[in-house]
């Protein structure tokens, strides 16, 4: 992430090899000056990420997958979104890393270094699925300000780490206790150190699940930069926004956090149905919790061509927040009929679950497989389009892909 402190302190010869060929008449070039090609960071090699994988801003980076590319179990780091509100910390030294308590509900304000975490806490690895409240925003018409994000933010990868709960009893929590806060390295757009790009948080009933960590490894290895390095809050199930990232500081509060992007219209909906365009007030709007069912088709890619008579193998997962999903269902017919698929399921709570299937296609011609979870409430996935918000957040309507029999 030191991409332009590095090329500065360059040589002539380094920075060709930067380039990959000669830097003609770059014996005159001026001091301290940087090359136009190396000025630009590629942040497919900066961040470890598959080409495939969509930019949607680089002013906070903000990087979408594709269905096709989440069709591992476990999502590898090169195919997880991103989702940033401020600048990427760049000078981050584990050996010094602390981790604060505070807020009115602590007994006492605490610190951890990182390694007193591992040593005093037992470890725990949980598969946690991870997405953006705003995933599938790029639907919603009258179209919603914000990252425009198609249907790959979303992740599900394998974390490790010591359970939020564990510290918070170490540290000490008074009976008033209703909400918690956390606080991370990664700084506000504008440069201003005093500014919080974002502080978001949930109720001590979640903070206190099994599942919510203090992870400091994910997939088997040091979270990347990107994903949190060297501390990340993980809570799966919720919107990708409480699992906060470079994380130094955790506060217990006697209210409602109202951190950075916890008032307002941020990651709140209506608390009842409105009509598409309408403004709404922000006391008419409640914070998301737990994420809606949801689906996804990871296989074949949308586009798939078929001889007449051969059937169609397709997989993918489904989620469905703190529930479990319990029932997928497919359809050819652009949800007139429905027919079962195979579900799997999850390998822990909150981690995603798999499905399959095989589809018959009647005649030549184009079609559309379309996917349905249900969750154990019973809630299903909308076919089209769920309730406009303001800000264009939890859209779960049936993941779709288009296949041609020829």
């Amino acid at each position: 992430m030191n991409r332009r402190k590095f090329v500065q302190n360059s040589g002539l010869s380094a920075m060709a090899a930067l380039l990959g060929t000669e830097i003609v008449f770059g014996g005159v070039l001026p001091k301290g000056y940087i090359p136009l090609g190396l000025q630009d960071p590629d942040p497919f090699k900066m961040f470890d990420k598959d080409q495939e994988m969509k930019v949607l801003n680089d002013k906070p980076w903000n990087i979408e997958s594709l269905a096709h590319l989440l069709d591992d179990p476990i999502t590898p780091n090169r195919y997880m979104f991103i989702r940033n509100n401020g600048i990427i910390p760049q000078e981050i030294d584990p050996g010094t890393w602390t981790l604060s308590f505070d807020g009115e509900s602590v007994q006492g304000n605490k610190s951890y270094s990182l390694s007193e975490l591992k040593s005093r806490f037992s470890v725990h690895t949980y598969q946690l699925t991870i997405e953006c409240g705003g995933n599938g925003r790029s639907e919603f018409n009258p179209p919603a300000k914000g990252n425009q994000w198609s249907v790959g933010a979303v992740h599900s990868a394998e974390w490790t780490g010591v359970r939020l709960r564990d510290v918070l009893e170490d540290v000490g929590v008074k009976s008033d206790a209703v909400y918690i806060g956390f606080h991370a390295a990664d700084t506000h757009l504008s440069g201003d150190p005093k500014k919080e790009p974002i502080s978001r948080g949930f109720p001590m009933a979640k903070a206190m699940q099994d599942e919510t960590l203090l992870a400091f490894q994910m997939n088997g290895a040091d979270i990347p930069l990107a994903h949190g390095h060297p501390l990340r809050l993980v809570a799966g199930g919720w919107p990708a926004s409480t699992s906060g990232k470079w994380l130094t500081g955790i506060s217990v509060r006697n209210q409602v956090h109202d951190g950075p992007k916890m008032t307002g219209d941020s990651y709140r909906v209506p608390c009842n149905p409105v009509a598409p365009g309408t403004k709404v007030a922000d006391e008419d709007l409640c914070i998301i919790e737990s994420m809606p069912v949801k689906s996804l088709i990871t296989y074949p890619k949308t586009g798939a061509t078929l001889p007449l008579g051969k059937s169609l193998s397709f997989r993918g997962h489904a989620w469905a927040g703190e529930l479990e999903v319990t029932k997928m269902q497919y359809s050819i017919d652009f949800g007139s009929t429905w027919k079962d698929c195979t579900l799997e399921a999850p390998a822990n709570r909150l981690a995603w679950q798999h499905f399959s299937g095989v589809a018959e296609f009647p005649k030549k011609g184009y079609y559309e497989v379309w996917a349905r979870a249900i969750d154990s409430k019973g809630n299903a996935q909308p076919m089209v389009l769920p309730g406009w918000n303001p800000k264009g957040y939890l859209n779960n309507a049936c993941h779709r892909i288009a296949v041609k029999i020829s």
